[in-house]
Parts: structure tokens; C-alpha cells; sequence
């Protein structure tokens, strides 16, 4: 596969995915803290919160904008692609669902069941519930990402006509929502941000892959102008120097989005594009674009089930008399474990992506010969994000009912899915 990849792709553009996926994940497992108190009772432990120090490390583990820096490049491609080729809008975006969700599907059955029978044998709700919504966190993320692709038509139409503009538009629409939010304490109005940050950050892939950052000397003026107005923001400003959410924290960057994460991710922008020439010259070894290309390959398993292995790391701990749980969070005792646990982590990760990996390659582009009316696209979007945000925010563990699982969460990526025009529901009504 990493042979058969033609010359005029850009292979950094393939391997900022794979580090960004690959960074969250460690952030992901350094950051969760999970331990047992001196009562007995497990505590979800949660390392920014006990090392304050440690939130400066989210400005380098905190790398989603660099994955909607990839997906804006990637979406600008393929759409224009679609429609030199006379394409369908709805074919195209039912594609680029069918690879982001499908891989969803086998994680919320797995932890649909573990809930379900976690409830039955027993075991405290509130632990079943915190294990199941630390497994699932990472879906939050695909309903914003599905969200901002959908609008890719709008969007790239935009950047083609305004450029730039079209990108500072939305950085003033995000500080106005800031404003508001933050500043006015008016309630939920910050959820726009989730299209005004995340959208703006999109926009800067058609930007880099239009050309509009020219040379290095541009893209050093952006990252350095860019990390002026973060620290001034953090430091001197009254946001968190922490890139996602602390407990306990007035003020989150992540949930929602701030300017601050937008001027971090403009940061980060400017960063990966000063290097992508060497790194480009670098991808020209065959051995190192193979390990890219490997890493794609099985990206979106990765980034779903990390947290599946971690989890289950920490329920063996906890079964086998809570070894090394005992050791608070911080410590050096407790630094030192890391590499241990580490090594299990990724010991239970790597069977997990072997298994359900399929999932991910399965995927093939949806043609058919007449295009899904919007409405269903629309409805069937609508339907998978808020069962991803839900899966997310309160998990599909149920603390009330019989079953302990809130079924109507996990029901509706399945329908939204069956609506688009793929998925285990879609083609069970097929058949």
C-alpha cells in the first residue's frame, strides 16, 4: 500500500493524522488517574487537577486542531474531486460518515453489554457508569467532526471566494460567543464555539492546501503571532493555561471550545507547517511511510478502543486486590509505575484493534444511483451526533432501570446510520 501511493500526495499530511491520534492517546492514558482512597473507594483521580503544573502539557497533548487542520486539507481535496467527477453531495457525505461511524458501532455494543451485565451481577452503578463514560469519551469528538464536514460544500465555497476572511470571520464570532459566555455568564450560548473553533480551525486546511501559507518565514509569523495572543489569553488573560477541562475549573477550553483553544490550535498550525518540508523530505523513506500508512490504516481503532484497554486494565487491577492502585496519583512512585502501566495499556490495546480493525477497513464508498434526499441526511447526521454527544456526556450506563443501560443512546447512531444508507440496521432492512 505504501508503494502504490502516488507521487503528488502529501504523505505529512497522513502522518500529522496518525501523531495526533497517537498523542491524545498518550495524553489520554497519562492524564486519567483512577485510585483507591484510604476507605477503599475508588476515586477517578485526574492528574491536572492534582499536578497543577502539569496542564502546560496540554498545550503539546491537546492536538485535536491538528486533526481538523487534516480534515480541512483531506475534505477540500475529496470534495472538489466530487465535483469535477459530477458527484453527488449526498453519496459523498454518506461516505465520510460511513468511515467515521462504522468503527463506532462494535464499542457501543461492547460496553452496551459489559453495562448491561456489570448492572446484573451487582456491581455499584455509579463505578459501572464512570467505566463505561471513561471508555467512550473519545466519541464526543466524531459528532463535532461530522458536524464541520457536513458543512464542507459551505465552507470550501467560502474559503474560494473570501480566503482568509472567511477564517477571521469565524475568529470573530468565536470571541463574540466568548463573550457572552464567559464574560455575560449567558448559559449554553458557548456551545456555538463547538462550529465557530472547530470550524475556523477546518479552514485552515484549505488554506494550507490551497497555498495560501506561502513560505516559512509566513507560517513562523503566524505561529509566533499566534502564540502571543494564547499566552496573553492564559497568562495575562482570564482563561486556563489547561487545553481541556480540569475538575473544578471555572473555565473550560475544551467543553466548550474558547478562543483560547482556537488561538492554541493557530499555534499549532503555524508549528506543523514550518516543518512539513523536512518531514516531507523525510516521508520519502519507504520505511517510515510504511509505519505511516500502517498507522492510518487503523486509526480510528486506535483512537476508540485506547481507552477500552485502559479501563480494563484498571478493572484487573482492581479484581486482582488492587495492585498498584494504592499509589496516589503524582507521587514519584507513581511516575516511575508509568512505564509498567504503559506497556499493559498497549498489551490489551493491540488484540482489541486486531479484532475489530475490520470495522474500520470495511468501509467502501457509497454510490448508489439516485442520491438520499437531505431530509435523511440531515435527520440521520442529527440522529448520530446527539447519540455521540450523549454517549459522551452521560453515558449509556443507566443509573435507574433493569437492563442499566440507557438503550435509546445507543439505538441512535444505529438509526442515523440505517437513514444515511449504511450500518447493521440498513442492511438488515435491505436484506
Amino acid at each position: 500500500m505504501a508503494e502504490m501511493a502516488p507521487p503528488e500526495r502529501n504523505r505529512y499530511v497522513d502522518f500529522l493524522r496518525a501523531f495526533s491520534i497517537l498523542a491524545v492517546v498518550i495524553g489520554h492514558w497519562l492524564v486519567a488517574a483512577p485510585y483507591i482512597d484510604e476507605s477503599g473507594a475508588v476515586q477517578g483521580g485526574h492528574l491536572l487537577g492534582i499536578l497543577p503544573w502539569t496542564q502546560w502539557l496540554t498545550w503539546a497533548f491537546q492536538v485535536m486542531p491538528i486533526f481538523f487542520l487534516v480534515g480541512g486539507y483531506s475534505n477540500g481535496i475529496s470534495w472538489a474531486a466530487t465535483k469535477r467527477k459530477g458527484g453527488h453531495y449526498s453519496d459523498w457525505f454518506a461516505s465520510r460518515i460511513q468511515r467515521l461511524v462504522n468503527p463506532v458501532f462494535p464499542v457501543l455494543l461492547v460496553w452496551g453489554v459489559i453495562a448491561f451485565f456489570g448492572t446484573q451481577l451487582g456491581i455499584e452503578r455509579g463505578i459501572v457508569q464512570m467505566a463505561t463514560q471513561l471508555a467512550l469519551i473519545p466519541v464526543w469528538f466524531l459528532a463535532v467532526y461530522l458536524l464541520v464536514t457536513a458543512l464542507t460544500p459551505l465552507t470550501y465555497a467560502w474559503w474560494s471566494k473570501m480566503g482568509f476572511r472567511s477564517f477571521f470571520l469565524l475568529v470573530s464570532a468565536a470571541i463574540f460567543t466568548d463573550f457572552f459566555a464567559v464574560f455575560e455568564g449567558i448559559p449554553y450560548i458557548g456551545f456555538l464555539n463547538f462550529l465557530f473553533v472547530w470550524g475556523g480551525i477546518h479552514q485552515l486546511g484549505y488554506a494550507w492546501q490551497s497555498g495560501a501559507f506561502r513560505g516559512l518565514g509566513h507560517r513562523l509569523f503566524w505561529m509566533i503571532a499566534s502564540l502571543a495572543v494564547l499566552v496573553a489569553l492564559t497568562v495575562v488573560g482570564p482563561y486556563p493555561v489547561a487545553m481541556i477541562g480540569v475538575p473544578g475549573a471555572e473555565i473550560t477550553n475544551s467543553m466548550p471550545p474558547t478562543i483560547a483553544l482556537m488561538a492554541l490550535g493557530m499555534t499549532q498550525t503555524g508549528f506543523a507547517l514550518a516543518l512539513e518540508k523536512p518531514a516531507r523530505k523525510m516521508l520519502d523513506n519507504l520505511r517510515i511511510w510504511t509505519g505511516v500508512v500502517l498507522m492510518n490504516g487503523m486509526i480510528m481503532s486506535i483512537y476508540l478502543w485506547h481507552l477500552t484497554a485502559f479501563v480494563l486494565v484498571m478493572i484487573a487491577a482492581w479484581l486482582a486486590g488492587s495492585i498498584g492502585l494504592d499509589v496516589a496519583p503524582g507521587t514519584a512512585a507513581w511516575w516511575f509505575a508509568r512505564p509498567i502501566w504503559f506497556a499493559l495499556y498497549i498489551a490489551l490495546t493491540l488484540p482489541l484493534i486486531m479484532l475489530f480493525v475490520r470495522f474500520e477497513r470495511g468501509s467502501v464508498p457509497v454510490q448508489r444511483d439516485y442520491p438520499v434526499p437531505h431530509w435523511r441526511l440531515v435527520l440521520g447526521m442529527v440522529l448520530i451526533c446527539t447519540g455521540l454527544a450523549m454517549t459522551a456526556a452521560i453515558s449509556i450506563a443507566s443509573p435507574e432501570g433493569v437492563t442499566g443501560v440507557r438503550l435509546w443512546v445507543v439505538a441512535l447512531p444505529f438509526i442515523g446510520a440505517a437513514l444515511v444508507g449504511f450500518g447493521p440496521v440498513y442492511r438488515m432492512v435491505k436484506s
